[in-house]
């Protein structure tokens, strides 16, 4: 029988404006919920790594263990390997992978992480199976994924309401779930845990202060004219490129507002093995 493989689209791609963002996640700040569960010894697999900042978090925080980074894309390891190097980190290794069909044995790891990644791949289900298969009884699978839906923002601003509603059908034109966050928990039933392995919560982060409104309206107005995600929602019909310069520019203004304010929501799952 084939192997399951990925058939969804990264809506974002890798470019600068995307990177800006994904290079200012930490373990703190993206993987909290999982930390109070993490022991010096553990072997970790952060899946959909990109570059590399969470998992060179955890391989500090594991340093009797080590952590194996993967992703879809090559070209994004390097950029990991670097920010592992450059922390001198010696218990840490990239690979290429699919989450659908990891090229791992049964019960491997102690902990299987993916951030911001079943919002993604285009069976979330499989996905989770596959986290489950590798991870060592008593071990956690923890995923954490964005829900767009409920990002919420002040001022009231029609040109933010499109930016939703266009993100929200070119990613699931691209195969993918933008309301993951809400669905984990449900996916994680779906893939085999029990109820009482499965720990769900919440958190957020919210962009407030004048940096921080400058720094995230910059990125999204830049990602709306220039990434793989723009690309795609004029490619794919869903928006010409004046409606995308109508989108940037109203992250501009938003982001010079100095009541604004915008929070993103995210679900966490915490898993435990079974043994």
């Amino acid at each position: 029988m084939p192997k399951p493989r990925e058939t969804a689209v990264y809506t974002h791609g890798h470019h600068e404006s995307v990177l800006r963002s994904h290079t200012w996640r930490t373990a703190a700040n993206s993987a909290a919920y999982l930390l109070g569960s993490l022991k010096p010894h553990m072997k970790i697999l952060d899946i959909g790594c990109g570059p590399g900042t969470i998992t060179a978090d955890l391989a500090e925080l594991v340093p009797d263990g080590h952590v194996t980074g993967v992703d879809r894309a090559p070209g994004i390891l390097e950029q990991a390997r670097a920010t592992a190097a450059g922390r001198g980190l010696g218990n840490v290794d990239f690979a290429v992978a699919d989450v659908h069909a990891l090229d791992y044995a049964d019960d491997t790891f102690c902990v299987v992480h993916a951030h911001q990644v079943l919002q993604h791949v285009g069976d979330p289900v499989q996905a989770l199976r596959e986290m489950r298969r590798v991870t060592k009884p008593g071990g956690f699978v923890a995923v954490r994924d964005a829900d767009y839906a409920a990002m919420t923002w002040y001022p009231e601003a029609p040109g933010l309401d499109a930016w939703l509603d266009l993100y929200e059908r070119v990613a699931r034109a691209n195969g993918g779930e933008p309301d993951a966050g809400r669905r984990l928990r449900s996916w994680a039933l779906a893939a085999g845990f029990t109820e009482a392995a499965v720990t769900a919560t919440s958190s957020t982060w919210t962009y407030a202060t004048p940096a921080e409104r400058e720094w995230w309206s910059g990125l999204w107005a830049d990602r709306t004219l220039a990434s793989a995600y723009a690309e795609r929602a004029t490619g794919g019909g869903h928006a010409t490129e004046e409606e995308l310069r109508v989108v940037s520019r109203a992250w501009r203004e938003w982001g010079e507002r100095e009541d604004g304010w915008f929070a993103v929501l995210h679900g966490e799952i915490l898993c435990r093995k079974d043994g």
